[in-house]
């Protein structure tokens, strides 16, 4: 019998062969973008064993011992916003990932969540079965990777770090650079759009520049080996500036990747002026998850309050 259910640690056999094959994470969480895809099967089975025990819902779908398919779900910045951030599909049989989103999507609902992302190269052949599940794609996005460079030009502007009065702000300066589409996803409210803000596994730094009192780019950066950037702008101009200011914070790191939504030309076009070349491209797919609504107990007139 075939079906999805929540992992036993006996599944820990069966993690490590996969019939004997490495079948590749198709989730790309932020987290792990430009980051091997491929580990030795071992390896692979424990990291994803050890996502069992961190409290991070996960669904199998089994066939005797043999495991066919699995999927990772994860909270975003609050539990109104998840993300699948493991999927791996080991079968041709398209009802095994079926089986898998709609167990997912039924037990993140009882976890509390709204609504649910999902990241996937945008060649997945995974699309059309998320969308079966109701998935809808709403944006894509490209990877840009700069290798290291001696002659990175110094900042022609000084941005200031982020202070918690800068939320709304750089909220407002979202809403005029994202589409309608996006926005009614991603962060129509202010609770919304930072419920749904990803994870970036390494600390962060946040910075700001401000046009007559005004937030016309918000950046972020985390350092390492492997720098990364995020950059939100008014225009290309001011996204040049604050690129060249992010790079200057991140001199150790051997390359710097930074993820752009192809709806943001302004950001795409200071990355390439930047030096930063296309490295990969994504689709990103979410659904909106229906709450049931609590019936409503039957007044009786002695119960009624007047309004007049």
């Amino acid at each position: 019998m075939t079906g999805a259910r929540r992992p036993l640690p006996t599944d820990i056999v069966a993690l490590v062969s996969f019939d004997g094959k490495v079948h590749p994470n198709e989730a790309k969480p932020l987290d792990r973008l430009g980051l091997r895809d491929h580990t030795h099967a071992l390896e692979e089975a424990l990291e994803q064993w050890l996502s069992f025990a961190t409290g991070k819902h996960t669904w199998l779908n089994v066939k005797g011992a043999t495991i066919h398919g699995l999927v990772t779900a994860r909270p975003r910045r609050k539990r109104s916003a998840w993300e699948v951030e493991i999927l791996i599909d080991a079968d041709d049989d398209k009802s095994v990932v079926l089986s898998l989103f709609n167990r997912m999507l039924s037990g993140v609902l009882r976890a509390g969540a709204e609504r649910v992302f999902m990241r996937v190269d945008a060649d997945s052949a995974l699309v059309d079965s998320a969308r079966s599940a109701g998935f809808f794609t709403y944006k894509n996005e490209t990877l840009y990777r700069l290798g290291r460079s001696p002659d990175v030009k110094p900042p022609l502007i000084s941005l200031r770090p982020r202070a918690k009065k800068d939320l709304l702000g750089v909220f407002q300066l979202y809403g005029r650079i994202a589409p309608a589409n996006v926005r009614a996803i991603e962060g129509i409210t202010l609770r919304e759009w930072q419920a749904a803000q990803e994870k970036w596994g390494k600390r962060t730094k946040d910075f700001i520049m401000e046009d007559g009192g005004v937030i016309s780019a918000h950046v972020r950066a985390a350092g390492g080996p492997t720098g990364r950037i995020a950059v939100l702008a008014e225009s290309s101009h001011h996204a040049g500036d604050a690129l060249s200011f992010a790079l200057s914070r991140l001199k150790r790191s051997e390359d710097v990747l930074c993820l752009a939504p192809e709806h943001d030309k302004g950001v795409g076009r200071a990355l390439l002026d930047a030096g930063f070349e296309p490295d990969s491209r994504y689709t990103v797919l979410a659904k909106r998850l229906s709450r049931p609504i609590a019936e409503l107990a039957k007044e009786t007139a002695k119960e009624a309050v007047p309004v007049s």
